[in-house]
């Protein structure tokens, strides 16, 4: 039997039906659902510094961290920036001044490197939580999920005036995952340590690593194979956000599309691809980086750095032409055959051909002593005749990572408005000799050499003496 109604009469219908449904307690299958978005900062940083100090610094050899050097210099600071830089500062009132006659300032020293927490010492199997090694993509892993901020590396790290590092998960992947920088005030969780504002890192390796981890787990067992592994997880991830494009859109359009399901790996690819996630490649050879380029034009993404990059020196022009920084040991290489070309001159060919160049530690105990990695490569490049000076040698400590990071509008350089995180040494630090004497964070006094009472102490050193130590 067919039902004929008239306009009147279905309208009529159709308002019964939806007061029906709504007597039940349901919704009316017309309403549209929210719109599903993702929360791209759940852990959000913690972060409080330290009391800020009012400090005036005189009289000292000031290095800017961006190229400039003052001999006689002053630096003012104030509630956790800097106020002013320059040869001569009048004294404020309520100012703490300090004589550096004989001493140094310089923006304190960033390690865009580093694996304090996630490889802690003691180094046992138990502290190790690096590498997640498998599969070759695993960018749904975050470090920060790993770090252990007990780590003892931490305050020894700042004994050395590193200020601020950004910690990676290990190197065995295509793409280990998403790393995260932080403050170095060591504290109780790592949220705590979160430099507030910086956009997350993601790793990613080439080479002898993913072939040599996953040759006999299935692969890639090859070069060859390793590109055509980033590719896959690219073209996915493009697969994931034109999913959730099209669920954007449908919802603009008023329909109720079902969002697409989470994934947590493709998630953070896609961050890479949205610009909100900066790349970080551990790659040594030059063809190697070549590659890695090639790819990052294909897929439309930005390479920050490669990281142990001991060929750079042999495409530094098309560095500097893409845009990507070099993250390089002074003199380490030749452990392995994509390492065994290293030149000690490549940190100082690489600022020559206008690219960035950073030293970078990779080390629980390099990180302890960059400024003398500086130091070496300073003088390998002025012996090969380079011209380079101490001031401009500075900007691999702080300037060039912090832009590495995506932190350069808050640190890596004594500018007035800048966060005064700065180093007063003891000595040029260029100088084997020379020693963090004071190591403020945010204006504060994070670390004061001549008051050992001051020195953080993590809970496991408690009671306990390590190598080297005085308790």
């Amino acid at each position: 039997m067919k039902l004929h109604y008239k306009n009147g009469q279905r309208l009529l219908l159709a308002a019964v039906t939806a007061g029906l449904l709504a007597a039940c307690g349901q919704k009316a299958d017309t309403e549209q659902k929210p719109l599903v978005e993702i929360d791209k900062d759940p852990y959000p940083s913690t972060y409080q510094p330290l009391p800020a100090e009012h400090v005036l610094i005189t009289n000292v050899t000031l290095l800017d961290g961006v190229g400039g050097r003052i001999d006689g210099g002053a630096v003012l600071f104030k509630d956790g920036k800097i106020i002013q830089v320059g040869e001569s500062i009048d004294a404020p009132e309520g100012a703490e001044v300090i004589d550096g006659t004989g001493k140094w300032v310089t923006p304190g020293i960033i390690d865009n490197h580093s694996h304090l927490g996630v490889y802690a010492t003691p180094d046992t199997h138990s502290h190790a939580d690096g590498n997640e090694m498998t599969n070759p993509v695993t960018a749904e892993v975050w470090a920060e999920h790993s770090i252990w901020p007990q780590d003892p590396g931490f305050p020894r790290a700042l004994a050395g005036g590193v200020t601020a590092m950004q910690i990676l998960p290990g190197s065995a992947n295509l793409v280990g995952g998403r790393a995260v920088t932080v403050k170095n005030l060591p504290n109780r969780i790592i949220q705590d340590m979160k430099f507030p504002g910086a956009p997350y890192g993601m790793k990613m390796a080439c080479g002898e690593n993913p072939k040599r981890v996953y040759g006999d787990k299935g692969g890639p067992s090859t070069r060859m194979g390793n590109v055509a592994g980033y590719r896959q997880a690219w073209a996915d991830a493009q697969d994931y956000m034109r999913k959730w494009d099209q669920y954007r859109e449908d919802h603009r359009a008023g329909k109720n599309p079902t969002p697409p399901k989470r994934d947590l790996k493709l998630e953070t690819l896609a961050g890479v691809l949205e610009g909100e996630i900066l790349v970080h490649m551990h790659c040594y050879r030059a063809d190697d980086m070549g590659t890695m380029m090639d790819l990052m034009q294909e897929f439309d993404y930005q390479i920050t750095s490669f990281h142990h990059a001991v060929e750079s020196y042999k495409i530094a022009d098309l560095l500097a032409e893409n845009n990507v920084c070099s993250s390089m040991w002074a003199d380490w290489w030749g452990f392995k055959m994509e390492a065994y070309d290293g030149i000690r001159e490549n940190i100082a060919m690489v600022e020559q051909a206008g690219a960035c160049a950073i030293v970078h530690s990779d080390s629980d105990l390099g990180i302890q002593r960059l400024n003398q990695e500086a130091s070496k490569a300073l003088s390998d490049g002025q012996r090969a005749g380079i011209e380079l000076d101490k001031a401009v040698a500075w900007t691999w400590l702080s300037a060039n990572p912090a832009k590495s990071l995506g932190i350069f509008d808050q640190t890596g350089s004594l500018e007035a408005g800048k966060n005064a995180d700065l180093v007063l040494w003891s000595t040029d630090p260029f100088s084997t000799y020379a020693q963090a004497e004071r190591v403020y964070i945010d204006g504060g006094l994070a670390y004061d050499r001549q008051n050992p009472d001051s020195w953080p102490v993590r809970d496991f050193e408690l009671g306990q003496t390590g190598e080297g130590d005085v308790k």
